[in-house]
C-alpha cells in the first residue's frame, strides 16, 4: 500500500490573530444587520398593541397579549445581540492607567440602588493606596456589572455581596463574594463557554465576555463556589510599571 505525505500547515499567532479579527468583524457586522430588523419589528409590533389593546373585542384582546409575548422576546433579543456586541468587542482594549478604587467605588453607587431593590447589601473592603493598574475603563466596567448581576441573580431572596481588593506581589487582586445559591462542579466547568447558562433567560454571554476582558488586560480569574454557600470570583490584574 502506498502512504501518501500529508502536509500539516498551522496558522503563526499572527495568523490566528488576522484570523479572529476578521470573524469579529463579520460577527459584530451580522448581529448590526439582525438589530435593524429586530428594532422595525419591535416598533410595529407596539403600534399594533396600542390599537389592538384600546378595543373592546375579546379577540383584539387575545392579539394584544399575543403582542405582549412578541415585544418580550423582541427585547431578549435585543439583550442577546448586545452581550454578544460587547463579547465580540471584548479583546478591542483602549487603556489608561487608572485608580481601580475610583471605578469601583463610582459603580458601587451606580450598582446600589438596584441591589437594595433586591434585597443585597454591598460591603465594600477597598485597599487604601492601591498601585495604578491599565484598564479599558468602559469594557472593565461592564466586567463588574456581569459579576454583580451574576451575584444579584445567585441571590433571589437577598443576601451579601463583598467587593474586596488588595494588593499582592506586583497584582491587584479584585473578589467578587456573594452569600448565594453557589454552583455545582458541573456548572463551574462550563461558566466560562460561550452561550453556556444554568439559566433559563441567559445569555450565555456574562461570564464568558469577564473572562475574556480579563484575560485581555493580562489578568487572571477564578471561581471558587459550593451549592448552598455562595461564590468567591478572584481578579488579578498587574500592576502599572512605576
Amino acid at each position: 500500500m502506498t502512504h501518501k505525505s500529508v502536509n500539516s500547515i498551522q496558522a503563526t499567532p499572527s495568523e490566528l490573530l488576522d484570523q479572529y479579527t476578521e470573524l469579529a468583524s463579520l460577527a459584530g457586522g451580522l448581529a448590526h444587520e439582525i438589530r435593524n430588523p429586530l428594532s422595525s419589528i419591535s416598533m410595529n409590533s407596539s403600534l399594533l398593541k396600542e390599537e389592538l389593546c384600546q378595543s373592546d373585542d375579546p379577540r383584539d384582546r387575545r392579539l394584544c397579549q399575543r403582542l405582549d409575548i412578541v415585544q418580550q422576546e423582541c427585547k431578549h433579543l435585543e439583550e442577546i445581540l448586545n452581550a454578544f456586541l460587547q463579547f465580540v468587542r471584548a479583546g478591542e482594549l483602549h487603556p489608561q492607567p487608572t485608580d481601580l478604587t475610583e471605578v469601583l467605588e463610582k459603580f458601587i453607587e451606580f450598582f446600589r440602588p438596584r441591589a437594595q431593590q433586591h434585597q443585597i447589601d454591598i460591603s465594600p473592603h477597598l485597599s487604601p493606596n492601591l498601585p495604578q493598574v491599565n484598564l479599558d475603563r468602559s469594557l472593565f466596567r461592564q466586567v463588574l456589572l456581569n459579576l454583580a448581576i451574576n451575584a444579584q441573580q445567585a441571590m433571589p431572596e437577598g443576601g451579601l455581596l463583598e467587593i474586596q481588593t488588595y494588593n499582592r506581589k506586583n497584582q491587584v487582586l479584585l473578589e467578587f463574594i456573594d452569600t448565594g445559591l453557589g454552583m455545582s462542579e458541573e456548572v463551574q466547568a462550563k461558566m466560562f463557554q460561550a452561550f453556556f447558562s444554568s439559566k433559563t433567560d441567559g445569555s450565555g454571554l456574562g461570564l464568558p465576555m469577564v473572562r475574556k476582558v480579563v484575560l485581555a488586560h493580562g489578568g487572571t480569574i477564578q471561581c471558587e463556589s459550593e451549592p448552598g454557600k455562595g461564590t468567591r470570583f478572584i481578579i488579578t490584574l498587574p500592576v502599572l510599571p512605576a
